[in-house]
C-alpha cells in the first residue's frame, strides 16, 4: 500500500479521479455522483477520527463507520448505498495501483427487504393523463406534459431519460435510441400514440428548439427539470384523488406491470426497461390476485375441463 503523506489531499485526489471515471467512463447522472461523492467524505471523516493514515480497508474502522451510522439514524438503504459506494471507491483504486491488493469479501453491506416496484392501475394511468390535459394552462404545457408522461407510461421510460430527448433522438418515428444508466444504450419502439404527443409538443412549443438540447423546456425557455415533473404530477395527482403512490416513476412501473400482466415476455421487458439483470425486472412479477386466477382458470386444462363437468351436471 503507498503510504499517504498528505491525509485529506491525497483523499481528494483519489475521490476527485473516481469521481471523474463515474461521469466520463460509466456515464452516472449527476445526482447519483453527488451522492456517492457525499458518502466518501462520510467515509473519510470517520478514517480521520480513527487517525487513519491512507485508505487500505480496515476491518475495525469499518465497523466503527457502520456502528456510527446506524447510531446516527440512518436508514439501512443509505447505509448500504453508502457500502457500495466504498467497494466501488476501492475497486477503483485498486485498478489504478494506489491499493496492491484488494480484499473486499468482509466489507457486507446490511440486508434490505426486496422492495416491490408500485404501480398504478390502468383506470388511474387514464385518470391521471385525462386531467392533465384538461387542465386550465397553456395549450402547448398540457401538451408538453401529456407527451412525458406517455413517454414514460408507453416507453418505460426514466424521468431523466425523458427529460433528456433532443431532436436528434427524434430521427424515426417508430424507435428511440436512449442512452440509459450505467451508459447503456437501448432501442425502445414508440407507439403511434405516443409519436403523435410527442409532435403535437413540438409543434406548439413556443421557444426555437435547437437539435442538440432538450425538447422539453419551462415557461422560461430553459430545459425542465425534474423536480417540475414531479410537482406537476402531484398536483395532478391530489387533484384526481390517485394513490399517494402516484409519481413520474410510478408510470415506469405501470408500463412494465401492466405488460407482464397482459403477458409480456419478461426478457423483452428487461430489454425495454434497460436492466442489467434479469432479477431486477423479475420484481415486476407480482402480478394481482385476481388476474393471476383469471389466468389460470383459462389457460389450465383440468380448469376447463371442470367447466365442462359443471354444465354437464346442470
Amino acid at each position: 500500500m503507498r503510504q499517504v503523506e498528505n491525509n485529506s489531499s491525497q483523499h481528494a485526489d483519489y475521490l476527485n479521479g473516481w469521481l471523474h471515471w463515474l461521469s466520463s467512463v460509466k456515464h452516472y447522472q449527476f445526482h447519483t455522483i453527488d451522492a456517492y461523492k457525499r458518502d466518501l467524505i462520510h467515509y473519510f471523516s470517520c478514517l480521520s477520527k480513527q487517525n487513519k493514515a491512507d485508505i487500505e480497508p480496515d476491518r475495525a474502522v469499518f465497523r466503527i463507520w457502520i456502528s456510527e451510522m446506524y447510531d446516527s439514524g440512518c436508514t439501512k438503504t443509505t447505509i448500504a448505498r453508502r457500502v457500495s459506494a466504498l467497494r466501488s471507491f476501492l475497486r477503483y483504486c485498486h485498478r489504478r495501483g494506489v491499493l496492491l491488493k484488494l480484499d473486499l469479501s468482509w466489507m457486507k453491506s446490511p440486508k434490505l427487504p426486496i422492495s416491490l416496484p408500485k404501480a398504478i392501475s390502468i383506470n388511474e394511468v387514464a385518470q391521471l393523463l385525462e386531467l392533465v390535459k384538461r387542465r386550465p394552462n397553456a395549450s402547448w404545457e398540457n401538451n408538453r406534459d401529456i407527451a412525458i408522461l406517455y413517454l414514460m407510461y408507453g416507453c418505460g421510460l426514466r424521468l431523466s431519460e425523458t427529460l433528456s430527448i433532443t431532436p436528434a433522438h427524434l430521427k424515426d418515428a417508430n424507435w428511440l435510441r436512449i442512452l440509459g444508466k450505467g451508459g447503456k444504450t437501448r432501442d425502445v419502439p414508440v407507439l403511434p400514440i405516443v409519436a403523435d404527443s410527442l409532435q403535437t409538443a413540438l409543434e406548439s412549443c413556443p421557444f426555437q428548439i435547437e437539435n442538440k438540447k432538450p425538447i422539453f423546456m419551462s415557461k422560461r425557455g430553459l430545459p425542465l427539470g425534474q423536480r417540475a415533473v414531479q410537482r406537476m404530477v402531484e398536483k395532478a395527482r391530489i387533484s384526481a384523488n390517485l394513490p399517494v403512490e402516484t409519481t413520474p416513476h410510478t408510470l415506469r412501473h405501470a408500463f412494465a406491470t401492466h405488460l407482464l400482466s397482459s403477458g409480456g415476455d419478461l426478457r423483452a421487458i428487461q430489454e425495454l426497461l434497460g436492466h442489467s439483470s434479469l432479477s431486477t425486472t423479475q420484481r415486476y412479477t407480482h402480478v394481482d390476485t385476481e388476474k393471476l386466477i383469471e389466468i389460470h382458470q383459462q389457460t389450465h386444462p383440468r380448469a376447463t375441463m371442470m367447466v365442462r363437468d359443471n354444465k354437464s351436471d346442470n
